[in-house]
């Protein structure tokens, strides 16, 4: 009998039968508070009856057209949609499945477009597991371990990460650019780097939102030396930090922009976007794929756009990443394990430490443990497993948060 990888490993003992919004149900029926969201893809939740309906109806009209052989309407329409929310003057898009691929296309474009071999990282960064991607990724030695040789040409600098450092944001910021000015003199000239690529909050690396000051230092740097700046907004992006795009605040502009995860509310697609100027100097034959823009995948990225607009989507994403924040907040203030909490709308986190401010893992397992058990599914991260992160649907309201925060306070009592 075949059975699954050993090397996968479920964080948590559901099996699902069927999910609707925020809800997971499984052979028992019993329902789970899901703050996972598929690690951030069921955008709308689980289900959403327009998402299913517009799935539904192009199944029935046309599943698959490879679109470096035929193109397809879905596609288009995207395109034109997608074209209304991207930042100004990012206007060419190209699509695949995974955000892995898209990071691995965004490299290849970095690359092809400026003639330069190095990318810039930052430490707890992670982009993805195929090699590109995997060679960008630093938020665990268990994406790089064993494969090496990875992708030569990676150069990774200090993140601006103040609660780990021990210093207010403003001086982790300037250290973390001091940091990455002295690379450029040291390791990758900035004459030899192609892209620095950016989360707007590190995902796997912990949650933690990078300060605007940063991002616009990135933008000054780039500026002046030519190379391209690359946000990955593979789980930050389509409302997630409550505003569309994670860099937004910032008030700068990428020069490409990476997509995936909640774009389809669970359908398999990615893109990257960047401006004709800078997408114009791929090479020919340097982008396709087999999958890339499925019509169905398209058909629901489609209907995911119009619930994200029709229902204020984003807007409730801030409303109730505040909510959360604040409830998590006085959670921590009674609990000394949880060191610190920290996110931008419905990207919120709790790090678990000991007495002596070192990451604890353990903890954070035994909580994210308790939690399922009672009903609410979360998902650990960062280099220590010492993170407990809530990313719920965007379509999440006020009485789920707080049904949220009553099972998470009653988990932390359990388990610590």
């Amino acid at each position: 009998m075949a059975e699954l990888s050993p090397a996968l490993k479920q964080a948590t003992p559901v099996v699902a039968a069927r999910g609707e919004g925020v809800y997971i149900y499984d052979d028992d029926d019993r329902r789970f508070l899901d703050f996972t969201a598929g690690i951030g893809v069921t955008s709308t939740g689980h289900c959403h009856p327009k998402v299913v309906a517009a799935a539904q109806e192009q199944v029935a009209t046309l599943i698959h057209g490879q679109y470096t052989t035929v193109m397809h309407k879905p596609l288009l329409r995207l395109t034109e949609r997608l074209g209304e929310v991207l930042p100004e003057g990012i206007d060419r898009l190209f699509y695949v499945n995974s955000g892995s691929e898209a990071v691995e296309a965004a490299l290849r474009l970095a690359r092809q477009a400026t003639g330069r071999q190095n990318a810039v990282v930052f430490q707890g960064s992670f982009h993805g597991r195929t090699m590109g991607a995997a060679s960008l990724t630093t938020s665990g030695v268990k994406i790089r371990a064993g494969i090496g040789p990875l992708v030569p040409g990676v150069v990774v600098s200090p993140f601006p990460y103040a609660y780990r450092l021990g210093l207010s944001e403003e001086e982790a910021v300037a250290y973390a650019l001091r940091e990455l000015d002295y690379q450029f003199a040291t390791v990758t000239s900035p004459k030899d780097t192609a892209a620095v690529f950016i989360e707007p909050v590190l995902g796997e690396g912990g949650y933690v939102p990078v300060p605007d000051a940063f991002l616009q230092g990135l933008r000054e740097r780039a500026d002046q030396h030519g190379f391209l700046l690359v946000a990955d907004e593979v789980q930050t992006g389509f409302g997630r930090t409550g505003t569309f795009w994670g860099h937004e605040p910032s008030g700068i502009r990428p020069d490409i922009v990476i997509t995936a995860k909640g774009l389809a509310s669970g359908f398999p697609l990615s893109a990257i976007a960047a401006p004709n100027a800078v997408m114009e100097k791929a090479w020919p034959g340097s982008q396709g794929g087999t999958y890339g823009g499925n019509a169905v995948s398209c058909a629901a990225a489609l209907a995911t756009l119009d619930v994200i607009q029709e229902e204020g989507l984003v807007e409730n994403a801030a409303r109730q990443g505040e909510r959360l924040q604040q409830g998590l907040a006085k959670i921590a203030e009674a609990n000394p394990a949880i060191g610190d909490v920290r996110g931008r709308g419905l990207m919120q986190a709790n790090e678990f430490v000991t007495p002596d401010g070192q990451p604890d893992g353990a903890a954070a397992l035994r909580v994210q443990q308790a939690a399922a058990q009672n009903g609410l599914l979360l998902l650990t991260c960062g280099p220590a497993g010492n993170v407990v992160r809530f990313i719920p649907a965007l379509v999440v309201n006020a009485d789920q948060v707080d049904t949220a925060l009553e099972l998470w306070a009653a988990s932390v009592e359990e388990a610590i």
